[in-house]
């Protein structure tokens, strides 16, 4: 190929059309579990978390309430994966060789949600959410009045145990128990100009694919992590205690458990639970939708 600045622009278009093919074609699990919120600067302060929206009768004024302020905050971070292509590869007509490459790029970049999503599920029994408590915890305080005050009782999301760890949440909600935080997109990006230091100096075109984002907690109490035994009784418990509980001044949640997240070890128990047997004797068959992660091995 000869080498001028339009078939170097030719090349670009080419490797961005393998990107976005690859990164639209790639499946993705965080969707389900996670509501995305847009960001427009460095961080994004979730002061109302906490506050779960209610109605009153409504007689005489209007009751303004003070709700407490929690200050969770979700710093955006920066994240990049980048190439080297070099130019003698391109006069050599090799530059097929690259474009797996650029079509890894793109099925890592739909991915990376899922990678940040799961981890940040799989650290809640060591990461802190809203109410400075770990988000998969034994004590987080819930209040008697809806303002947080009062004397706390502590309630669990959190049963402790040997086996791997399996999650029951609520996505049904607007807000997901967990956040994806978006500041920019991933975006395949080219230093291909005939005046970029590295083509000056190295006879190196550069692609790169960079975005801003992060995830971070949710509402705690749409999600429990066990590690018994994915038993029955074990499965019954925790939705038991999810659809118990309540709010800051002891308002039901109607909190409705849907979905039984497993890392593939328990996918077989998780399936076996759930799917209703051939004489229709499984009474918790249809209670969730078994989702089975790798990223949770």
């Amino acid at each position: 190929m000869i080498v001028t600045q339009a078939s170097i622009n030719a090349l670009f278009v080419a490797f961005k059309v393998v990107f976005q093919k690859a990164q639209t074609g790639t499946p993705t699990d965080w969707q389900k579990i996670a509501t995305v919120v847009p960001s427009s600067t460095r961080s994004n302060t979730y002061a109302w978390l906490g506050q779960f929206p209610a109605f009153r009768e409504w007689v005489g004024d209007r009751v303004l309430k003070d709700m407490a302020a929690h200050g969770y905050t979700i710093d955006n971070k920066k994240y990049e994966s980048s190439i080297v292509v070099s130019r003698t590869d391109i006069e050599d007509d090799q530059v097929g060789v690259y474009s797996p490459l650029i079509e890894e790029m793109g099925r890592a970049s739909t991915a990376h949600p899922n990678e940040l999503v799961f981890a940040l599920l799989k650290a809640g029994r060591t990461t802190k959410c809203y109410d400075g408590q770990y988000f998969f915890d034994t004590d987080h305080p819930v209040y008697p009045n809806s303002d947080a005050t009062g004397d706390a009782v502590s309630v669990s999301n959190f049963q402790d145990g040997e086996g791997p760890a399996w999650y029951l949440l609520d996505v049904s909600r607007a807000i997901k128990p967990i956040i994806f935080q978006k500041r920019q997109d991933y975006d395949l990006k080219a230093m291909t100009r005939v005046d970029d230091e590295s083509v000056f100096m190295r006879d190196e075109y550069r692609y790169g694919v960079d975005a801003r984002v992060n995830a971070g907690f949710g509402f705690w109490q749409f999600a429990y992590c066990s590690k018994a035994p994915l038993t029955v009784e074990n499965y019954e418990a925790a939705r038991a205690a999810m659809m118990d509980f309540k709010s800051d001044g002891g308002r039901p949640l109607g909190v409705l458990p849907g979905m039984l997240l497993v890392p593939p070890v328990l996918e077989g128990k998780a399936r076996s639970l759930l799917v209703k047997d051939a004489n229709g004797g499984n009474p918790w068959a249809g209670t969730a939708e078994p989702l089975v992660s790798t990223w949770l091995s």
